[in-house]
């Protein structure tokens, strides 16, 4: 039955793909905030931020409730729902959580921001081949008001040779070469870009896991 419906999954449009993904009662990457957004983002004073490919939502909960006005962008309707749920209980305690939280459904490539021009803009794990990358990351650019931050997290092409996790194809794995030539057009001043080092649980214990992370300016 399992193998049965990963080759269902595998004939599905990417959309369809994660919303599959997605449609578990659990989080599928928890409700815990990425390490290193928020070590990146927490120096930060708050203003408008665009969650680029943020799924359930664990980065735009962890920036609303630092006091950011937060759009979640995402092309699964399932994992944005969840992120809406999520939003409506924790309003439970803070009524003005809501207001600072908006979702849009769009796909990563393309899609029209309702807080443009932003003070932050966040990419963390968008796993797609170089071009759509970059042309992500220059639509996201053009929403970012200057002197915005841009926070990027990746899984390495490094960690095909020194980590586990993540994509095991190297087509949808960036490194700080193609992350370099996807902003060398781009208003950004990088500030810093480099593989940083880290664990993951496996079965067999924590291993080791590469993590590509970007830190820029909007000029």
């Amino acid at each position: 039955m399992a193998k049965t419906l990963k080759r269902v999954i595998a004939k599905l449009v990417p959309a369809e793909y994660w919303n599959q993904k997605y449609r578990i009662d659990e989080w599928l990457y928890t409700k815990v905030e990425n390490r290193f957004v928020k070590e990146l983002c927490e120096p930060l004073t708050p203003g408008k931020a665009i969650d680029l490919a943020g799924g359930e939502g664990r980065n735009s909960m962890w920036l609303a409730k630092r006091g950011w006005t937060v759009e979640d962008v995402d092309f699964s309707a399932v994992a944005l729902k969840k992120f809406k749920t999520w939003v409506a209980e924790e309003s439970a305690g803070d009524p003005a959580l809501a207001k600072r939280c908006f979702t849009t459904k769009a796909d990563a490539r393309g899609f029209k921001s309702k807080l443009a021009p932003a003070d932050l803009g966040v990419i963390a794990y968008l796993q797609i081949e170089e071009d759509a990358l970059a042309a992500a990351i220059a639509g996201l650019v053009a929403k970012l008001k200057p002197g915005a931050a841009l926070v990027g997290v990746w899984h390495s092409r490094a960690n095909l040779e020194g980590g586990f996790g993540g994509p095991r194809d190297p087509k949808v794995l960036p490194s700080v070469e193609t992350i370099t030539a996807a902003m060398s057009q781009l208003p950004v001043d990088i500030v810093s870009l480099e593989n940083r080092d880290g664990q993951i649980q496996t079965q067999q214990g924590l291993r080791p896991s590469i993590t590509l992370v970007l830190r820029a300016t909007i000029r």
